[in-house]
C-alpha cells in the first residue's frame, strides 16, 4: 500500500510538472506572438524606394504580402546598410527586407529565406564626349612607338635618296641633277618608291641604282607594313585604355562599390587593387560623375534605376558587362529558423503567381 501511494504521488507530481511546463511554454509563445518583429531596411531602389516617410518597391510589396498572409506584426526600422547587416548577425533586428545577396560567408552568420529574384552585377562608367574621343584619337599618334617609327622612316628615305643620287648623278643627270637639287631628286624618288606610289617621273638606269631601288622596294614594303600595324595597335590600345569594356580592364583602376556588399567581396577575391566603398549607391555614382573613380560596380537593376531617375547622372552609362550572378533573399538572425521556414514557404507560393509577374513589370524588373 505504501508503495502504491508513493507511485500515485510521483505520478501526480509528474502530471503537475508537465502542466506547468505547458503553461509556461504557452505563455512564452503567446508573448512572442504578441511582439512586433523589428524589420530593418535601407534604400535600394527599385526594391526599396523611400519617399519621405513612405516606402515602396518590390521588396516592400513582397514583405507586406507575406506579413499579411502570416498575420505577422512588425515595425519598420530605417538603417544604413553595414549596421543593418551587423544587427542581423547579433539579433538586433528580426529581419531585413533588403535584396540581400546570398553568399557562403553570410550564410555562416545569418539565415536566408528562399530566393525571390536573380540578378547580376555590372559596371557604370562616365561617358566620353565626342571631343574627348577625338583628342584621344589624335593623341594616339603622338606616342613613342609612332614617333620613333616616323624618324626611322625619314632616315630610310634620306639614306636611299642619297645612295640613289650618288649612283645616278653621272649616268642619269637629267633625272638626278647635280648639287642640292639632285639630293632633292633622290629624296623624292626614295619617298615615292618606298610608299609604292610609283609616279615613274624618276627611275634609275645604273646597275647599282637598280639594286638600291630593289632593296628599297622590298625592304620598304616590310617596314611600311610593320609601321602601319604599329600605328593601328597603338590607336587600338589607347582607345581600349580610355574606353574599357571588359571586367578585367579595371583591376588596376580606382573603382567603387557598396561597403560590406557581395560585390565588394567579389572584387576583393578577383584581385582588384583600388576599391573605394560607399554606404549608398547615389554617393558612389556622384563620385564617378566627378571623376574620383573610374567605375562603379554593383547590382545592375539598382544602378540602372538610379541613373535613369537622376538627371544629374545623365553622363553615366552601363557597360554591357555582366558578372557575379546574385540571388536575392530576406535575411534573418540564426535564431529565427522557424520564422524563416514560414516566410520562405509563403514567398515560394507568391512568386509562382501571375500577380508576381505583374508586380515585376510595374517596377521594370521583368527584363532582368
Amino acid at each position: 500500500m505504501i508503495i502504491l501511494r508513493e507511485l500515485k504521488f510521483l505520478l501526480n507530481m509528474r502530471t503537475l510538472l508537465l502542466v506547468a511546463v505547458l503553461l509556461f511554454s504557452s505563455s512564452i509563445n503567446s508573448q512572442t506572438e504578441g511582439e512586433k518583429l523589428r524589420i530593418g531596411y535601407t534604400s535600394a531602389a527599385p526594391f526599396i524606394v523611400k519617399n519621405g516617410e513612405h516606402i515602396e518597391g518590390l521588396n516592400v510589396w513582397l514583405w507586406k504580402r507575406v506579413a499579411n498572409d502570416l498575420n505577422l506584426k512588425y515595425e519598420m526600422i530605417p538603417m544604413q546598410f553595414s549596421p543593418m547587416l551587423d544587427s542581423l548577425r547579433s539579433g538586433g533586428i528580426d529581419l531585413s527586407i533588403n535584396p540581400l545577396t546570398i553568399t557562403s560567408q553570410r550564410s555562416k552568420e545569418m539565415e536566408f529565406t528562399h530566393s525571390f529574384y536573380a540578378s547580376n552585377a555590372t559596371i557604370a562608367i562616365a561617358e566620353v564626349s565626342s571631343f574627348d574621343k577625338f583628342k584621344l584619337f589624335v593623341g594616339g599618334f603622338f606616342n613613342f612607338g609612332f614617333l620613333s617609327g616616323l624618324l626611322i622612316l625619314l632616315f630610310i628615305i634620306f639614306l636611299f635618296g642619297v645612295l640613289g643620287w650618288l649612283f645616278e648623278r653621272k649616268m642619269n643627270p637629267n633625272v638626278f641633277r647635280p648639287g642640292s637639287r639632285g639630293l632633292w631628286d633622290g629624296m623624292w624618288w626614295s619617298a615615292v618608291t618606298l610608299t609604292t606610289v610609283g609616279y615613274g617621273d624618276k627611275a634609275p638606269v645604273t646597275k647599282l641604282g637598280k639594286v638600291t631601288a630593289l632593296v628599297l622596294m622590298f625592304g620598304g614594303l616590310l617596314f611600311i607594313s610593320g609601321l602601319t600595324a604599329s600605328i593601328a595597335s597603338s590607336l587600338t590600345v589607347n582607345q581600349l585604355t580610355n574606353n574599357p569594356d571588359g571586367f578585367n580592364e579595371f583591376k588596376d583602376r580606382a573603382v567603387g562599390t557598396i561597403h560590406n556588399s557581395g560585390t565588394e567581396d567579389f572584387l576583393s577575391e578577383h584581385f582588384f587593387k583600388n576599391i573605394n566603398t560607399y554606404e549608398n549607391v547615389p554617393s558612389g555614382l556622384r563620385d564617378l560623375d566627378h571623376g574620383n573613380i573610374k567605375a562603379f560596380m554593383y547590382d545592375e537593376p539598382i544602378l540602372k534605376y538610379a541613373i535613369q531617375r537622376d538627371s544629374t547622372l545623365s553622363k553615366l552609362e552601363l557597360l554591357p558587362v555582366k558578372f557575379d550572378i546574385q540571388f536575392y533573399a530576406f535575411g534573418l538572425p540564426k535564431t529565427h529558423i522557424e520564422l524563416e521556414q514560414r516566410i520562405s514557404q509563403r514567398i515560394l507560393e507568391i512568386v509562382e503567381t501571375e500577380e508576381w509577374d505583374i508586380v515585376l513589370n510595374e517596377y521594370g524588373l521583368a527584363e532582368f
